[in-house]
């Protein structure tokens, strides 16, 4: 009998909505919102209604109604830190991205989103390792600080994904592997995969790592002290150049990569500078991974949009492939990793997980 799994993924200015048959994707759509539209509701919240209308009118067209759906899964929202898994969309969820109690972000419109739909017909709603996935060994959470400690914030969905598509490629047990996941977007987090758990990773939010097209990435010390009472900026302000104005935009005024790429075609060598200094930090973090995994290593992954680039990743191979071998997955296909974690608890792969 074919099973179907509705996923979606909902943006700042956009939802994200694929059906899936058996594990195959049928078809997948964006719908993107108007932004004077969006800013008639207060908060990205309010917004729940006007997005579940749209993507009901989609299903219509398609010819597609809850009904014929057996689960429908969503992006997994800012919850309380969770054990990487499937999770049945419950109560206590639904209550806690509503009120925005762990942060407030369009991806805690998932659940809501996909609650509602899988009501409608006979489905089950699930969310699938969100980013507050959190499977740290206790030495990784540690600073030298008693009030900052390391939090686990990173691109798990993607991360969990390729990690097993690696396993498999390798031969071996995602669960028997030992793995280094970066995934360069325009946040990077490299993880260390010890035997299905993700022991050590930074965070890719707001926290350490390298830079990349948006974020500032580990900072020294002091001079971002020395910075914060500058009194040059607000703490909104450094907030905003620390995530989302940093990296690439920081010193090139722009976070896309191919325009990078055809200033240093063109002669421009402060461009390649930058460039190449992204590519060594990824690369010195991922050294740093191999040490966590004690220096044996099954693979090393390379994967999101940056993974695209064959310059970008001719910088980092040849720094890394002593360590292990390099397998690079370009892109980051969220909604098959979100329909493969319902799809492994509809086949009793493995168990829905509940948010406690």
């Amino acid at each position: 009998m074919t099973m179907k799994v509705l996923a979606l993924n909902p943006g700042s200015t956009s939802t994200k909505v694929a059906l899936f048959e058996d594990g195959a994707e049928v078809w997948n759509e964006t719908q993107r919102y108007d932004v004077d539209v969006l800013g008639k509701y207060a908060s990205v919240m309010e917004q729940e209604d006007f997005r579940l209308e749209e993507i009901t009118a989609m299903l219509g067209r398609r010819g597609v109604t809850p009904g014929d759906l057996d689960a429908v899964v969503g992006r997994g929202g800012l919850l309380h830190p969770i054990e990487s898994g499937t999770y049945a969309v419950n109560e206590k969820m639904l209550s806690e991205v509503r009120e925005c109690k762990w942060g407030c972000h369009a991806s805690n419109l998932g659940a809501l989103l996909a609650v509602r739909l899988a009501g409608e017909g006979n489905g089950r709603a699930y969310i699938v390792d969100p980013v507050v996935v959190d499977e740290l060994c206790p030495l990784a959470r540690y600073t030298g600080l008693v009030e900052i400690g390391r939090r686990s914030i990173f691109h798990a969905l993607n991360q969990k994904m390729t990690a097993r598509r690696a396993a498999r490629e390798i031969g071996k047990p995602y669960e028997e592997c030992e793995l280094i996941v970066a995934h360069m977007g325009g946040g990077i987090s490299i993880g260390a995969h010890h035997q299905g758990r993700v022991i050590d990773v930074n965070n890719a939010l707001d926290g350490d790592g390298p830079f990349s097209p948006e974020r500032a990435g580990s900072l020294p010390t002091g001079g971002l002290v020395r910075l914060c009472y500058s009194k040059k900026y607000e703490p909104a302000q450094l907030l905003r150049m620390i995530t989302g104005k940093g990296g690439l935009i920081a010193h090139l005024g722009t976070n896309d990569l191919r325009e990078v790429e055809r200033r240093i075609e063109a002669g421009d060598e402060h461009a390649k500078l930058i460039y190449e200094a992204m590519a060594y930090q990824v690369a010195r973090s991922i050294g740093a991974a191999a040490a966590v995994l004690e220096g044996t290593v099954d693979g090393i992954v390379l994967t999101g949009g940056l993974a695209y680039s064959e310059r970008f990743v001719g910088l980092i191979e040849p720094r890394v492939r002593f360590i292990a071998p390099v397998l690079v997955y370009p892109g980051e296909d969220e909604l098959k990793a979100l329909a493969d974690g319902a799809f492994r608890v509809l086949k009793g792969q493995e168990e829905a997980k509940t948010y406690e």
